[in-house]
């Protein structure tokens, strides 16, 4: 393609291109601190379903090794969300290395929190809010669980805050443009601090699988076994796929680390309940 870029984030190698140049330089000024893959895992297409398109009323199908045939177009001015659903979508369909959860995870020293839930259960926003306080960021789109070791590797893409989580970004931190008007509302996607990116290539050990709830009065509830797991199997988007060793990994990981649910109202009221548990671990 015209236009076109590398990144390395953890393991997994992305190439970018773009027949526009703007989505290429947002991408670059966000992930200006990452490394540039030397060998692209995934490639992912920012294309004009028509000629004609680049120009009048410019639209951006989104490709690459896999697609979605039936979704729909991006205007030009998400041409970084454009790339964000790309490397995501990449991701799931394609990625067999690892076991895939929809959560974030953070850390302390060799170990690790892993925080899933469905879209606006508040796991992104908690995780940047708990970097702030010294835990490591691993990620946020996705947690990266290896089927032989139980290891959780670092995948840390920047951080996708949407409507009032806004408020939430740290100050001096890099941040991609205020998108509006997208499908979920407003978004800015903001990059983890430096240390976070420059530790992404060392796993931690899974100590506490959180399912975190916001917006609800301050509550905790361990999870029993049969429950823990059929939430795994729905934040997995490859254990499927994987066959086996993606079961045993997820068998292992609900057999192996304690799982709670945690209801709260606010993002003091999580920082505090994450805190209590992790000390009582």
């Amino acid at each position: 393609m015209r236009y076109r870029t590398t990144l390395r984030v953890g393991p997994v190698g992305f190439r970018i291109g773009s027949d526009w140049r703007g989505p290429i330089a947002a991408v670059e000024a966000l992930y200006r601190d990452y490394p540039r893959a030397e060998f692209a895992d995934f490639s992912v297409r920012l294309e004009a379903g028509q000629p004609w398109r680049r120009w009048l009323r410019p639209s951006i199908h989104i490709g690459g090794d896999y697609r979605l045939p039936e979704a729909a177009p991006l205007p030009l001015a998400q041409g970084l969300l454009a790339a964000e659903l790309g490397m995501n979508l990449q991701m799931a369909l394609g990625h067999r290395r690892h076991v895939l959860l929809h959560a974030s995870v953070v850390a302390r020293g060799d170990r690790a929190i892993v925080m899933s839930g469905i879209s606006g259960a508040g796991k992104s926003t908690l995780a940047l809010l708990l970097a702030e306080r010294g835990w490591r960021f691993m990620g946020d789109e996705f947690a990266l669980i290896d089927p032989a070791s139980g290891l959780a590797f670092p995948f840390p893409r920047p951080v996708s805050l949407k409507n009032e989580s806004l408020a939430a970004i740290p100050a001096g931190r890099v941040t991609g443009p205020l998108l509006s008007g997208t499908p979920k509302g407003d978004i800015r996607h903001v990059a983890p601090d430096p240390a976070a990116i420059a530790a992404m290539d060392e796993p931690a050990r899974p100590a506490l699988l959180l399912f975190p709830r916001f917006g609800f009065p301050s509550a905790i509830r361990p999870l029993p076994p049969a429950e823990c797991f059929v939430r795994l199997t729905q934040a997995s988007t490859n254990y499927v796929a994987m066959g086996e060793p993606g079961f045993r990994a997820l068998t292992r990981l609900r057999a192996e680390v304690p799982a709670v649910a945690v209801d709260y109202p606010d993002g003091e009221a999580g920082i505090a309940a994450v805190e209590a548990l992790w000390v009582a671990l």
